[in-house]
């Protein structure tokens, strides 16, 4: 049995540490990238401080209609513009935690993950490491994250050109 690893995503933005971190913590730029190609953001709410909280909501077209997601969480970790920490678990619309038998899975299997961001000022760029720790890299989660960071990419570029 092989070992499949976290989510890691590297990348380097010809942008300022300042809109990277402005990314990653203003729910109006987070809404704007998060999520896979097609996804709409109708919610996010930040309260970005360590034990503030966090509930996102995610639109997605599929063939069989519109599905919503929702996921909530707990900022553990913030050093401003280097390094922000946070849980996520999925959840209703209200933000209450889904059980892992609601999505599937065997009972008692964990549901909260964790996200690590942490970016280098590189004189001018800046290098962005973003892990998910509980994702396998090569689930639909890290197949999303991968799209997401595509998107983030060309919304920086966006505000930077």
């Amino acid at each position: 049995m092989t070992e499949t690893k976290d989510v890691q995503i590297e990348r380097t933005f010809d942008a300022p540490i300042d809109l990277i971190w402005a990314m990653w913590t203003e729910a109006e730029h987070f809404a704007n990238w998060y999520g896979p190609m097609g996804a709409k953001i109708p919610k996010a709410d930040m309260d970005v401080r360590v034990g503030g909280r966090r509930h996102i909501g995610m639109e997605i077209e599929t063939p069989n209609g519109q599905m919503q997601m929702f996921f909530i969480g707990e900022y553990r970790e913030i050093d401003p513009k280097t390094r922000l920490v946070y849980t996520e678990a999925m959840a209703d619309a209200e933000g209450t935690p889904m059980t892992a038998e609601q999505m599937g899975m065997p009972s008692g299997a964990a549901m909260e993950t964790t996200i690590i961001v942490e970016l280098e000022d590189l004189a001018g760029s800046t290098r962005m490491r973003m892990t998910h720790v509980g994702v396998p890299a090569d689930s639909p989660g890290g197949q999303g994250w991968a799209m997401a960071i595509d998107k983030m990419t060309t919304r920086v570029a966006e505000l930077t050109g």
